[in-house]
């Protein structure tokens, strides 16, 4: 887990986007205009949820969330996304 010193407010949570896949099943390298946005991540930090909504995620857990979610973030050269809990669809 990354060392990032941010702390979401509210039902804010901040992922970790997992590499993008280098290769195809069968072998071929996808260059970098083909790939694909990931749709799964390591959460990093979680804020501290909403009044009477205490946040189901917690750092360390990957989860998957939808292709469009969140906000992209460039914290030290490493890309981030900052989104809501709603956000995430399921905890792998």
């Amino acid at each position: 887990m990354s060392k990032v010193h941010i702390k979401p407010l509210a039902d804010r949570v901040l992922v970790e986007p997992a590499a993008a896949e280098e290769k195809t099943v069968g072998g071929i390298i996808i260059p970098d205009s083909a790939k694909e946005k990931p749709q799964k991540g390591e959460v990093i930090a979680v804020g501290p949820g909403k009044k009477d909504e205490p946040m189901t995620v917690k750092a360390g857990d990957k989860v998957l969330y939808g292709k469009y979610s969140g906000t992209e973030l460039q914290i030290d050269g490493k890309l981030y996304l900052i989104m809501k809990e709603s956000d995430i669809y399921a905890i792998a």
